[in-house]
């Protein structure tokens, strides 16, 4: 089914979609994980038992404890690899399956064997690899047009994409979906590989129309462009990936953006996480991110691993339905937000998830952490400290005199605007975390090159917002 035709269809008859495609893949596919191959027989669970969306709740959660590396077993993600052979491919496959590796012998292996791969962000546990076939990639090829189709970005456009260069989902997602979408691109790698100089010379040669980066290092780049006086009206488009974007992190970039001769720019996040291999955009700010019913599942749930309803805020968790490679069912993303089926303003009645997710991502200290004996949730300082007064930020959580028996330490690093009144800064700053967050931390001035060297802003994947220097026990 073409996407325009699948974006317009109505509810019933995408849930329809999904539970002919989730049939098939649990049937024909999934019995070659050797995990979840294990999994069904280990909870009597039988292949044919999962016939619609709903059967889903029948099979246990798959977590991130489950797939990543540890010293005992560094392998264990390559369970989640489908990796079948001659016998279970005659058991499982399809009848037509069966047919076309039959007419074809390099169609099963260009199916299933890996060529590609990416890798989780984590700093706190070990990086998993995420493998992709030639089938994936092609996957990844079309979700990128769908993509750029939500963005409402055509052949006309010229992309700077200033990912970083890595093996990870952003970088690619976006080259991919320039290649199948047609689009002139130049593929930077970021401030740590042509450089933020280079970067913003490309932007003003090309007149380049939509960017591409990690919000952080967009600002950033943003900065260093006004310093030089760089030009940047041709662009009209940022899509961001990689962090969520506050709303005073928008205005800063739009505030910034327009400073540099672009005449209303539209501003928008992308949602992606590595084991999902594909992102989700925006068709305008804050719309919701639309999915791609046909490649995935979505539920919503509570901290009892039931569903929650339409418009509740959970946990978000993920279900592949037409991937080879690494596949997951049933994956807990520790990420928070809701899903909507209403149709959206642009007329797509896909399904959306809220443009407010709190993500966990791979840093813990993300989540609520425990400071000081109170529960605090460290994504509310990206609302709070991505002000017009503030140039660049960070948050450190230490422990008093590196004792790890001490009372905690929250220290925030701040590098006021010009002619700000650091004094008076630093008083609001107090009384807005206290009555938010119920804490006082320690609020230290420094200068914009030392904190921008602290957050790794040229030489980290992503900078270092947030860190935790509390030493084990």
């Amino acid at each position: 089914m073409n996407w325009k035709t699948l974006s317009h269809l109505s509810t019933r008859k995408i849930k329809n979609i999904q539970n002919k495609k989730l049939r098939y893949f649990i049937q024909h596919k999934v019995p070659f994980s050797p995990y979840y191959n294990d999994l069904f027989k280990e909870n009597k669970i039988r292949f044919s038992d999962i016939k619609t969306t709903d059967d889903l709740r029948k099979i246990p959660f798959t977590t991130k404890n489950d797939i990543a590396p540890t010293k005992n077993n560094p392998k264990k993600h390559a369970n989640f690899v489908l990796q079948p052979n001659k016998e279970s491919i005659k058991k499982y496959s399809s009848k037509l399956d069966l047919l076309k590796y039959a007419l074809n012998k390099n169609s099963a292996f260009k199916e299933f064997n890996p060529v590609h791969l990416h890798f989780t962000t984590g700093r706190t546990a070990n990086a998993v690899p995420f493998l992709y076939t030639a089938y994936d990639l092609e996957k990844l090829r079309e979700s990128g047009k769908r993509m750029m189709n939500i963005l409402d970005i055509n052949k006309d456009n010229k992309l700077i994409n200033a990912f970083p260069y890595a093996p990870h989902l952003a970088f690619w997602a976006t080259f991919f979906a320039a290649e199948a979408s047609g689009l002139f691109a130049l593929h930077t790698g970021g401030g740590k590989i042509l450089g933020t100089d280079k970067i913003i010379k490309s932007i003003q040669s090309t007149k380049a129309t939509l960017l591409a980066a990690i919000p952080g290092f967009a600002y950033h780049l943003l900065r260093e462009a006004k310093n030089k006086k760089a030009d940047f009206s041709s662009v009209k488009k940022i899509f961001f990936g990689g962090e969520r974007v506050s709303k005073g992190l928008r205005e800063k970039i739009r505030s910034m953006l327009t400073s540099l001769g672009s005449k209303n720019p539209e501003i928008f996040a992308t949602y992606a996480f590595t084991e999902g291999k594909v992102a989700w955009a925006e068709c305008k700010e804050n719309s919701g991110y639309h999915l791609y019913p046909d490649m995935e599942f979505i539920e919503i749930i509570d901290k009892n691993g039931e569903d929650v309803g339409e418009n509740e805020k959970g946990e978000i968790v993920y279900t592949a339905l037409d991937f080879r490679g690494t596949i997951v069912l049933r994956y807990k993303t520790g990420d928070v937000g809701s899903i909507t089926y209403e149709k959206c303003s642009c007329g797509r009645t896909l399904p959306r998830l809220s443009s407010e997710i709190e993500r966990s991502s791979e840093i813990k200290e993300f989540n609520l952490t425990k400071v000081k004996g109170t529960l605090v949730n460290l994504n509310a300082f990206f609302e709070i400290l991505n002000t017009k007064e503030i140039e660049e930020w960070q948050v450190e959580i230490k422990k008093k005199n590196n004792d790890p028996y001490e009372l905690d330490e929250l220290i925030v690093y701040i590098s006021p605007k010009k002619n700000i009144d650091f004094i008076k800064l630093k008083s609001k700053l107090k009384k807005i975390l206290y009555d938010e967050l119920e804490i006082t931390p320690q609020i230290v001035k420094m200068d914009l090159k030392e904190i921008l060297d602290r957050l790794g802003m040229e030489t980290e994947l992503k900078e270092k917002r947030i860190i935790d220097n509390r030493p084990k026990t």
